[in-house]
């Protein structure tokens, strides 16, 4: 319908789910989509009671990447600047993914393609369905990998995969990326929904600051040698001590109880 939401927002306890929702297209990405996205997640991560994000997409497709139909030069017969495009649309939105605060989880239901799949795989944890397939798409269209996909493939698959992803623009299915290490895990098509719902309730119900501290460590290492990554260790490890989590997390060890950690992303 055209008067639908191209991106639903579902405010859970603790957590948002973001669901593509083009699904007659396969979710193909379109400028307001773009702007639907950076929007939920700007108030994500202003939002101090959300504390994980998942994001889905609506009915038999993850993300079929962007919508190719308007794609053709115009009648001028110049081409379009895709550069321009990425510049103001989806390099905006990938940087504002990988800087939130907090646990991001991909169910990938179905194709994820192109821009599809590599917005999926910027995300900390994905799960796929076992129906799922991840193409590498670009080459088909004489294209370069864009979202972050040339700098996120070589680093969950090596250089020899990740080349072979990207210049052959071959399917890969869900177990075959779990083997790889493209994607954290491959589960039943029935129970997709039932475990990233699990795993965000989970992060929710976390040391919220602690995530945060992991993922800014994890990012500095991509750039880091070890020496300058071991302070890095160091001045963060600092700070989560400082934080009552951990104290918390100390007592409950210690009581041999579960925790009651505070929900709090950061101090004040």
């Amino acid at each position: 319908m055209a008067d639908q939401p191209t991106v639903l927002v579902d405010r859970r306890a603790g957590f948002r789910v973001l669901t593509l929702n083009r699904p007659a297209r396969l979710n193909a990405l379109i400028e307001e989509m773009y702007a639907a996205l950076n929007a939920a997640l700007e108030e994500a991560a202003s939002d101090p009671d959300c504390r994980a994000l998942m994001i889905t997409g609506a009915g038999r497709g993850f993300c079929a990447g962007a919508d190719l139909s308007n794609r053709l030069a115009p009648q001028d017969g110049k081409p379009r600047d895709l550069g321009r495009g990425l510049d103001t649309l989806l390099n905006p939105l990938v940087r504002r993914w990988r800087a939130l605060p907090f646990p991001t989880v991909a169910a990938v239901n179905g194709v994820a393609a192109g821009a599809g799949a590599n917005l999926a795989l910027n995300c900390d944890i994905v799960l796929a369905a076992r129906s799922a397939k991840f193409i590498q798409a670009f080459a088909k269209l004489g294209l370069v990998p864009d979202a972050g996909g040339t700098w996120v493939l070589p680093r969950l698959v090596g250089a020899a995969r990740a080349r072979a992803l990207a210049l052959t623009a071959d399917p890969i299915d869900a177990d075959t990326a779990q083997a790889w290490g493209l994607i954290w895990k491959a589960v039943d098509d029935p129970l997709l929904m039932i475990e990233a719902e699990a795993l965000c309730a989970r992060f929710a119900a976390g040391p919220s600051h602690g995530f945060a501290l992991i993922k800014r460590a994890l990012d500095a290492s991509e750039r880091n040698d070890l020496d300058a990554q071991l302070d890095v260790e160091r001045d963060l490890q600092r700070e989560a001590g400082f934080h009552p989590d951990y104290a918390e997390g100390v007592r409950a060890f210690l009581e041999k109880r579960a925790p009651r950690f505070s929900g709090r992303r950061r101090d004040g």
